[in-house]
């Protein structure tokens, strides 16, 4: 998979352009695409020899993993530990490699009301979990949520699973 440095000094350059200061912001995770549901497998398996499996589950037709490293990796003042690892959804391939990096900000309206005049993606700000918007740099992007997905992932399986006879 290899570093994520380059990608971050990247979108860190892109946030701080558009007047986005993460400084105090968790950085949650970041994201790892692969090409092939092949390589997504072999990704997958290799995580698995350096860090905690947290969870897979399939969304929109295709798995995604998520990861808590042993060793995380340090990014200036930051450690990150956890990494999303998608497949590519069925007929829709992805060049491989670290796509966006998720931040935590608590009250997402008025996080995205504060930077009202940037380019939002707000697709995902319907979702019943754990609410996201996005802002996109060409083929990199970066997501904002309320809580950590680690901590969202730890309550899914917690909760009853629901008999569905």
């Amino acid at each position: 998979m290899g570093s994520p440095e380059e990608f971050l000094d990247t979108l860190f350059a892109h946030l701080q352009h558009s007047g986005v200061d993460v400084g105090p912001l968790l950085l949650d995770h970041i994201c790892h695409r692969t090409a092939t549901r092949e390589r997504y497998v072999e990704l997958c398996a290799d995580l698995a020899g350096i860090a905690e499996l947290l969870g897979e589950q399939v969304i929109n037709g295709r798995p995604i993993s998520v990861f808590r490293l042993h060793d995380p990796w340090c990014f200036h003042d930051r450690m990150i530990d956890v990494v999303e690892v998608p497949a590519p959804k069925p007929g829709s391939p992805y060049p491989e490699g670290f796509e966006h990096a998720e931040f935590v900000v608590g009250d997402l309206k008025e996080f995205v009301s504060r930077h009202g005049t940037l380019p939002w993606d707000l697709e995902g700000m319907g979702k019943p979990h754990n609410a996201e918007a996005r802002l996109r740099f060409g083929a990199i992007s970066a997501k904002f949520h309320q809580r950590a997905l680690a901590d969202v992932i730890t309550e899914e399986l917690a909760a009853p699973k629901q008999d569905s006879r």
